[in-house]
């Protein structure tokens, strides 16, 4: 029958069928016997208009054609076993960026805290100047006179920055014993040292030892000027 049915037309033949089926029983068991050659005449998979709404996997992309999926295995369930499907690793973070090493600080020349006593000698004393100057064609008087500033400046710089005790508080001329253990850095014994302590003997000097020392800290410029120069506009 090649006559195409309109859909008015297939919509009475619906009509129709439905009652035919309800109270045909031979006409049921034809359009029965009629839908199951339809269905085993499908191809597997469902119908088509289900399998073209559905893109194809990756999977099934790469299996070659005519050859069935492969379905996964399902794993053993032993005693004990859990369905809890396991947890997903989280993703490692990232590593900090290494810290950013602090430049070091520039080391002072060697003997820098000598240097920055010379230099205050010369600041408060004018040391300097009057051992680098020449005392040739100076009389005495003159040279007295400038010693006496310089000797009252230094005294000034190092009772500011110092405080002096005597190693040994005899005076000087006293008789004195020197017992068995002396430190040879703070007691230098003269004359005529023969034997072993204790000695006895005469102070001719009592030493100095530091009992206080209070320095500023070091110049932000370079320690090697002890002196800036200095001119006049």
């Amino acid at each position: 029958m090649d006559e195409t049915l309109t859909p008015l037309q297939r919509l009475f033949l619906a009509f129709v069928a439905f009652f035919a089926v309800l109270f045909n029983r031979r006409f049921a068991e034809e359009v029965h016997a009629l839908r199951a050659r339809e269905r085993a005449a499908l191809p597997p998979g469902g119908p088509p208009s289900e399998r073209e709404s559905a893109p194809p996997s990756p999977a099934d992309q790469a299996r070659p054609a005519g050859t069935a999926p492969a379905v996964p295995a399902a794993p053993p369930a032993g005693k004990g076993a859990s369905t809890v499907p396991p947890a997903v690793a989280p993703a490692p973070a990232a590593a900090a960026p290494p810290p950013i090493p602090k430049p070091a600080a520039p080391k002072p020349p060697d003997h820098a805290e000598s240097l920055q006593i010379i230099a205050l000698l010369q600041r408060d004393g004018r040391l300097l100047d009057f051992l680098e100057e020449s005392l040739e064609g100076f009389s005495d008087s003159e040279i007295g006179a400038a010693a006496r500033t310089v000797h009252a400046g230094c005294k000034k710089a190092l009772g500011a920055y110092l405080q002096l005790e005597p190693v040994l508080h005899e005076p000087e001329g006293a008789s004195v014993t020197i017992a068995s253990g002396f430190d040879p850095a703070a007691v230098r014994l003269t004359g005529n040292v023969v034997g072993q302590p204790p000695f006895k003997g005469a102070l001719r000097h009592h030493g100095w030892r530091a009992a206080r020392t209070s320095f500023p800290p070091l110049p932000a410029h370079d320690p090697r000027i002890l002196a800036p120069a200095e001119v006049e506009l």
